[in-house]
């Protein structure tokens, strides 16, 4: 599921030029080790490691809660940490598209592992914006934010074992002797999927049909898992992805959702924020309307086993307050 990219000579050698004296932002983990990984977010640069181990070093671009993935322009520093690159990691689907643009100007071929693509989650014809995109991907970018597909995969169980296993696969090419290892250390990971689909199934029985409203679709493939379905109107939480206000009567129907009992939680993204969402959290605060805080990066000191757990402990507890 990995694809390569050609990458115009002359705009590498105007981008070694530039780059000549900056030096790449610290990795997020690993050590002089002989596989090179850099992921477009910690998310996928914590799944990485785990399944490289010992043998890689990891860069994430992005780890800071105050970058937004959807309007996060490349740095210089950036385009030099992917040249030294074996393997690259990135969402698709339009979310990380900066580091389409970084892999435009890189200079050599590099394999790319686009989790939308491979999640399978991606409507025919939207399946991702790594590796291979065109310049025409612009209307794939318009069409994820107005619910052809909802591209925080990360949050789909499934779709993360499956990068876990094509992790193994592509770090098995570059590093055969320790193919073993790669896929034992993916299987591991998939074992902690499976107890969290174990816990999803639980809170899902335990609350049968149960609601939520959202502020944003970041967790909706976690929340469907529990058994919990979305009542937001869609013109709300896109507005708010697009960094829109939402209609009038638009904004009146989520308020009420979160004020009459419609909602049993609001899912509140943290991360993007603005008038409308805080005037929806105060109502469901005002309402006694438990919420639950998702986040897009991986919060400090967390793996992505133990970030989902953390997640299902949120929702579990916002059902059962």
């Amino acid at each position: 599921m990995s694809s390569t990219r050609a990458l115009p000579a002359l705009i590498a050698v105007i981008g070694i030029a530039a780059l000549a004296g900056c030096s790449a932002d610290a990795p997020t983990a690993g050590g002089d080790a002989g596989i090179r990984i850099v992921a477009s977010t910690d998310v996928y640069g914590d799944i990485a490691q785990t399944v490289a181990g010992d043998t890689a070093e990891v860069t994430s671009i992005i780890r800071d809660s105050s970058q937004d993935p959807h309007e996060y322009e490349a740095t210089p520093r950036d385009a030099l940490a992917l040249a030294d690159a074996d393997l690259v990691v990135l969402n698709g689907g339009g979310y990380d598209e900066f580091m389409n643009t970084l892999l435009d100007a890189h200079g050599h071929e590099v394999p790319v592992i686009d989790a939308v693509a491979l999640s399978g989650l991606a409507p025919e014809g939207h399946e991702g914006q790594g590796g291979d995109a065109e310049d025409g991907d612009a209307e794939d970018d318009h069409a994820h934010r107005h619910g052809e597909i909802n591209e925080h995969v990360w949050y789909s169980l499934d779709a993360v074992e499956a990068l876990a296993h094509e992790l193994a696969h592509e770090l098995g090419e570059l590093a055969p002797a320790d193919a073993a290892t790669f896929s034992a250390n993916a299987d591991a990971l998939a074992d902690e999927l499976d107890r969290l689909r174990d816990r999803a199934a639980d809170i899902a029985a335990a609350h049968p049909g149960a609601t939520a409203a959202i502020t944003e679709p970041v967790p909706l493939y976690l929340l469907e898992l529990a058994g919990v379905r979305n009542v937001t109107p869609d013109e709300f939480s896109e507005a708010v992805e697009e960094g829109t206000d939402a209609p009038v009567l638009v904004l009146q129907r989520m308020l009420g959702l979160v004020s009459d009992g419609t909602a049993e939680l609001l899912a509140y993204n943290a991360q993007t924020v603005g008038p409308q969402t805080e005037q929806v959290l105060h109502a469901a605060q005002d309402a006694g309307t438990p919420v639950a805080s998702f986040s897009e990066l991986l919060p400090e000191g967390e793996h992505y086993a133990t970030w989902m757990a953390a997640n299902l402990d949120a929702i579990e507890a916002a059902l059962a307050g």
